[in-house]
């Protein structure tokens, strides 16, 4: 088996799109649409809460980040300058990881009292065109308005 040399450009592009992975797996996004409890069902809004969600793990960011920084400088120069690019690089992946892993979203968390009873969250990233009291119907697509409350 022959074994091919890679060119210094081959080997950066092979560790930036590896680190670009990896930082992202660091990342998680905030769905849409969720629903907690029973879906499917008719019932009445009983809460309205507006909240923001961290979107991921900000130590998993931060370890990937240093991971991906650390590759990245170990690229650069030769001997100590290596050695010191390679710390630089993982100290700054680590906080641009941190950093991304900690964004925040914006999300809104709808209380329904279904007609059983029962109750349910459902979140979305979307402001309701709803109020307490509604009477709506919740699906895996979202809540849909079937009647407005009393004012």
């Amino acid at each position: 088996m022959k074994m091919t040399q890679l060119s210094p450009w081959q080997r950066f592009a092979a560790v930036l799109s590896t680190a670009f992975a990896l930082l992202l797996t660091g990342c998680e996004t905030t769905p849409a649409f969720q629903v907690s409890g029973p879906a499917w069902r008719d019932g009445t809004v009983e809460s309205i809460v507006q909240d923001t969600v961290q979107s991921g793990n900000a130590a998993a960011g931060a370890l990937g980040g240093a991971l991906v920084g650390g590759i990245l400088g170990n690229q650069v120069g030769g001997g100590s300058g290596r050695t010191a690019a390679t710390i630089i690089g993982a100290g700054g992946g680590a906080f641009i990881g941190n950093q991304a892993a900690q964004r925040q979203t914006l999300v809104w968390r709808i209380g329904v009292r279904y007609d059983d009873g029962s109750l349910a969250t459902i979140q979305q990233t979307t402001a309701p065109a709803l109020r307490i009291g509604d009477r709506v119907r919740v699906t895996a697509n979202g809540i849909e308005l079937l009647r407005q409350g009393p004012n």
